[in-house]
């Protein structure tokens, strides 16, 4: 069944991937028309914007929330890198730093196989980040070709600043390399052209109560998937951070909290999914009149083609954990 899920998910960004590629600039589309994986949303108040993005190498534009203009092609990565001249770009994320805006996403590189693992052939994956001097973009490479190990497949890098005042990226270790993915840490350069170090472990696919499989002996057993990542702290300041799993065939989404109050951990697992079925790889942001709300896709099947459409939803942050609550309709 995994390995099942694994090729369906492939098919699904491959098929948007190839579909954003031919799509022509749109004005006043409304959100809930727009096809859109891993959907990540940056508040600009420099412009008065809100800028969309995620799966795709595509950006979306909006003053409202509610119409958007795009798809607008904002990545530019190096064709002799380890990427290849045209890699696949998933799940990408906007941030503002310093000055700077950050393109974090994972890129892979089809013709280049790193390893195969119980006979699937795993490709050239990783997270990465490009930089920009405006949030639209252009996004171009810094002077890091590589962030992370070439012979571990990672994806879905995310960003924060820890209490120590470090940047880091915070990514997922892909679970076709040890069956049993990750979440992990990387410390990042002062300026985001590089990694300094190793990365480290937060928790495991394992660690999650929530998440559920049938091995191939039919017993019940954790989801190796781990994906998504967004770290946030509630008002009180505790830390917490979202990622996105399965529960059997069901994407879904649930939240674990830092004992510590750092990225180091421990990291508890809320023993229930906070967000409905088939909602997942969710982020957290607040609308330019300070309002907080989560952006997360859904699955759905249109014209015979199964596709992932973008969705808001309220969010309570007041007290000392997140309370996702009703679809939020701009």
């Amino acid at each position: 069944m995994k390995l099942l899920l694994s090729l369906l998910f492939l098919f699904i960004v491959f098929v948007g991937l190839e579909a954003q590629r031919n799509q022509p600039v749109r004005q006043n589309v409304s959100l809930d028309s727009i096809i859109l994986s891993d959907p990540f949303i940056l508040t600009d108040h420099t412009s008065q914007m809100y800028y969309m993005t995620g799966t795709g190498g595509r950006l979306w534009k909006s003053t409202d929330l509610k119409l958007w203009e795009g798809p607008f092609k904002i990545a530019k990565t190096d064709p002799h890198s380890w990427m290849g001249p045209k890699p696949m770009i998933w799940a990408a994320e906007l941030f503002h730093y310093k000055k700077k805006y950050y393109y974090f996403a994972t890129f892979t590189n089809r013709d280049v196989k790193i390893d195969t693992v119980a006979g699937n052939v795993i490709e050239r994956r990783a997270s990465h980040i490009l930089v920009s001097d405006k949030p639209d973009g252009p996004y171009v490479p810094m002077k890091d070709s590589i962030y992370l190990s070439a012979d571990i497949p990672t994806l879905d890098g995310a960003f924060w600043v820890d209490t120590d005042d470090k940047p880091y990226m915070i990514y997922c270790g892909e679970w076709l390399k040890n069956w049993n993915g990750t979440m992990e840490k990387i410390e990042l350069k002062p300026d985001l052209s590089g990694s300094l170090g190793s990365g480290s472990v937060l928790f495991r696919a394992s660690d999650s109560p929530w998440s559920r499989e049938k091995n191939s002996n039919g017993d019940i057993t954790f989801n190796k998937v781990t994906d998504g990542p967004f770290v946030f702290r509630t008002k009180t300041g505790r830390l917490g951070m979202i990622w996105t799993s399965w529960v059997y065939d069901v994407y879904t989404q649930g939240v674990a909290y830092s004992e510590s109050g750092t990225l180091d951990g421990p990291w508890v697992q809320e023993e229930k999914p906070i967000t409905p079925p088939n909602f997942g790889h969710g982020m957290l942001f607040q609308t330019l009149e300070g309002k907080w709300l989560m952006s997360v896709h859904s699955h759905k099947v249109v014209n015979g083609r199964y596709v992932r459409v973008p969705h808001l939803f309220e969010v309570d942050l007041s007290g000392d954990q997140l309370i996702v609550g009703d679809i939020y309709k701009p």
